[in-house]
């Protein structure tokens, strides 16, 4: 690389953030099938030099950037790039031009300042010791996803620590959400299919009503956290899809339920199902039904490590001053980030960009998402001061 090269910074990078997440805002790809994201990733980093650029799968992206002031730690930075199947409801002018596919969850956003911070890092390789591996992740939004495949994939190879962060339209622009502990929940989903006798709905009593005893299940099971948890703990049990009937003047043969389990102690987790089950067995022999069920555990819980947390301290009051920092609330939602944090000590963090004046209010997975993109230059900074902190001067090691 050339002696002369400019250092970049967050001012000279910053339009181009935005472009690229506009460009990719109207591009979005469903979980794994980021092939075109994946190489507007992989060509984009390759003009920016200076990095070992791969492929661990098929449609993700790892970069990595060797410090030119000599060895010392590794650490990973990381950015999902995979949008979700829903049809955009916004009419800016860079909205999706894939009918029925969205970037509604700031994906985009986390992929576009991610470039630039590794293109403000390459012209800054000089101050680094060791390495800094970028992991531009595909298929967060989709289990078993694509953190897992990475790992094993060798992506987590000699890494010490791992940093990765969230867009967050909880929080207003201005914020950044940190904790240490558990931030993100567990996710599980489960499915139970209830089976009794069909017949005339004229005349019920010659059924084993599946619709009715699939209503007290659906009821019974709200007692599971209500009575057999603690008060103190967190838990959810949602029932999210209820399926049987076909139609008015019938009373079917079976009925199927779906739906989630969110927790965050690992203990809780196992007991859940345990408790679940005895609701689904003591109601359906009660009303002479039977059942079969399913209980599938998805992502854990995201657990942030003392010691990376504290580097996103660091690096939040380095770049942008210890008065943006607030305690981040922890919130049922998963993330496939906790399969990192099985392989390696890491934090993530929350990016506030939410903006109440502009209209941006929508959550997360909504047809309106949209970002407050001065948020984007948070981001970029944030991932630039870390790996100085880290991998910089006195604090490499």
């Amino acid at each position: 690389m050339s002696a002369t090269l400019a250092i970049e910074t967050p001012e000279t990078v910053r339009e181009q953030v935005i472009a690229w997440r506009r460009y990719l805002h109207q591009h979005p790809e469903v979980s794994f099938h980021e092939r075109e994201t994946s190489q507007f990733v992989a060509d984009t980093l390759a003009a920016f030099g200076g990095l070992e650029i791969s492929r661990p799968t098929p449609t993700s992206v790892m970069a990595r950037l060797a410090g030119g002031a000599g060895p010392g730690p590794v650490l990973a930075l990381r950015a999902d790039i995979d949008a979700l199947p829903i049809l955009e409801a916004n009419s800016h002018d860079f909205a999706s031009t894939s009918p029925g596919v969205m970037h509604a969850c700031g994906h985009d956003g986390h992929t576009s300042m991610m470039l630039g911070a590794v293109k403000i890092l390459v012209s800054r390789r000089a101050e680094l010791r060791g390495e800094v591996r970028v992991l531009f992740q595909h298929a967060e939004e989709l289990y078993p996803g694509g953190a897992s495949q990475m790992v094993d994939a060798g992506a987590l190879d000699g890494v010490q620590m791992i940093l990765g962060a969230h867009l967050w339209l909880s929080l207003p622009f201005g914020q950044v959400g940190v904790k240490t502990g558990p931030l993100m929940a567990a996710l599980n989903t489960f499915r139970v299919t209830i089976e009794g006798t069909g017949g005339h709905a004229a005349i019920p009593q010659q059924t084993i009503d599946p619709i009715v005893t699939a209503a007290q299940v659906v009821t019974n099971l709200q007692h599971v956290v209500a009575r057999n948890v603690d008060p103190l703990a967190s838990a959810v049990i949602s029932v999210t899809q209820i399926n049987g009937g076909t139609t008015t003047n019938v009373i079917p043969g079976a009925v199927e339920l779906s739906g989630t389990v969110r927790t965050f102690d690992p203990t809780l987790r196992a007991r859940i199902p345990v408790l679940m089950e005895r609701v689904i067995a003591g109601v359906t022999a009660a009303h002479g039904a039977t059942y079969t069920w399913t209980f599938e555990p998805g992502y854990a819980a995201v657990h942030n490590d003392a010691t990376a947390n504290d580097l996103v301290r660091r690096a939040v009051t380095r770049a942008l001053g210890a008065e943006v920092l607030v305690e981040a609330t922890p919130t049922m939602g998963a993330e496939d980030f906790s399969a990192y944090q099985q392989a390696t000590p890491g934090a993530f963090f929350f990016i506030g960009a939410r903006n109440e004046e502009r209209g941006i209010v929508h959550p997360h997975h909504h047809e309106r998402f949209d970002l407050d993109e001065r948020a984007l230059d948070y981001g970029t900074r944030i991932f630039v001061a870390a790996a100085l902190e880290h991998l910089g001067g006195d604090h490499a090691g």
